[in-house]
């Protein structure tokens, strides 16, 4: 039997590694796991190894279909397939897996083995032009000419990194095939702001809470951001980012709660004691002792206090105002930033018309998906990759079984 594999990324590489039969790989880009190098910062935070009933709250879209695939494959089963290869793995804060050596590269060079050690083939520089069926043969034609397989595993990855090969291809080949397609936007990204923060570029802020508020809704999450030339990043606004990729921000604000430890009557405490205690001074000079100073200019702004008033000149009602603006310093956002820049792609094939133990179309006999591809994405931390990695599996498997 005849198994034909689209994509040679992390779902790809997986299912190659598991199914059996005679498996041919095409992959477009001139290597294997072209995506791969570039996750992690090019270290590859392959999984996150915390219990399942920890893992399924951090995936944001299919959390339900993704649970036969994760038990059946959790991320220790993972790191026992990988680590057999010969590569050792570490696990960082908030439980990441990474290779021990830093190497993306290494990660791969596991799984194109896996994939060959099963007997597969990987067929690299080939684009596939088109799929169609006739009879219950799939006839794939590319740049390199045509193939015919008995089953077919779409892993082609979303449309995020296009440089990677991530193009909307499998999209493409799902919707021939009558899939419905839900709209893929751009998921763990940046926040486009309005208001001019190219001054603060490269500022990170720590132990802070950030608030979109969109559309009458409002997430918030506390930790770490940046800004960048144009907006926001940092782990925090990629989760905020996930959360209101399909609402409308060009109307909404993030707001930042840059004290969140601090109730607003014990930082009204502090400002109190810190006007006093520099009474000498200029506002802008005290408030630097609370904050990053590019951020003071911010703040003055939005409160309307003059940032050259003494400390002693301070009335009550400007002190109120500057503690309500640390604790809600306002931004205007305009959107999340385009999918191009998106680690991860949100939308895809839709997954009622997928069978979530076996990852087969319920539409076409034959027919598997896995992967981005798919209408799940989860939050960073290498919740992604597990979920390609476990769809990848049972694709692999199911498409490798005779009948």
């Amino acid at each position: 039997m005849k198994v034909g594999i689209i994509g040679c990324g992390a779902a790809g590489l997986m299912a190659a590694a598991f199914c059996r039969g005679d498996v041919t790989v095409l992959e477009r880009n001139e290597k294997a796991g072209k995506k791969l190098y570039i996750t992690g910062k090019g270290r590859c935070n392959l999984t996150n190894n915390r219990a399942l009933y920890e893992f399924f709250p951090n995936i944001v879209r299919g959390e339900k279909f993704m649970m036969s695939s994760l038990t059946a494959f959790p991320p220790p089963a993972l790191m026992e397939l990988v680590s057999g290869t010969g590569l050792r793995l570490k696990t960082e804060r908030g439980c990441r897996v990474f290779p021990a050596s830093d190497k993306s590269s290494d990660v791969i060079k596991a799984l194109v083995r896996l994939a060959e050690d099963n007997g597969a083939k990987i067929v690299l520089d080939t684009r596939v032009l088109c799929v169609t069926k006739q009879d219950d043969k799939f006839l794939v034609s590319t740049d390199n000419g045509e193939y015919v397989f008995d089953r077919l595993i779409v892993a082609t990855g979303g449309k995020s990194y296009p440089s990677t090969g991530s193009t909307g291809d499998g999209y493409k080949i799902a919707a021939s095939f009558g899939h419905t397609i839900v709209p893929p936007v751009p998921a763990l990204s940046a926040i486009v702001l309005r208001d001019n923060v190219f001054p603060l570029r490269g500022l990170s802020l720590r132990n802070v809470r950030a608030t979109v508020k969109a559309c009458g809704k409002e997430y918030s999450e506390f930790g770490e951001m940046l800004f960048t030339d144009d907006g926001v990043s940092g782990p925090i606004i990629l989760t905020l980012s996930s959360k209101t990729n399909r609402l409308d921000l060009s109307g909404g604000r993030l707001v930042v709660d840059l004290k969140p430890a601090l109730s607003p009557e014990t930082l009204d405490e502090r400002l109190t004691s810190d006007f006093g205690e520099m009474r000498n001074k200029d506002l802008a000079n005290i408030l630097s002792s609370l904050m990053p100073k590019a951020l003071i200019p911010y703040v003055l702004e939005q409160s309307g206090v003059p940032g050259s008033v003494k400390g002693n000149s301070i009335k009550r009602e400007q002190r109120f105002a500057l503690g309500y603006c640390v604790k809600n310093l306002t931004f205007s956002t305009l959107k999340v930033d385009d999918i191009e820049r998106a680690i991860i792609t949100s939308g895809g094939v839709e997954l009622k018309e997928v069978d979530p133990r076996t990852m087969e179309s319920k539409l076409v006999k034959g027919l598997y998906f896995a992967g981005e591809v798919l209408d799940v994405d989860a939050l960073t931390g290498g919740y992604n990759l597990q979920c390609a990695f476990a769809t990848g599996r049972s694709a692999g498997l199911a498409a490798g079984r005779q009948q």
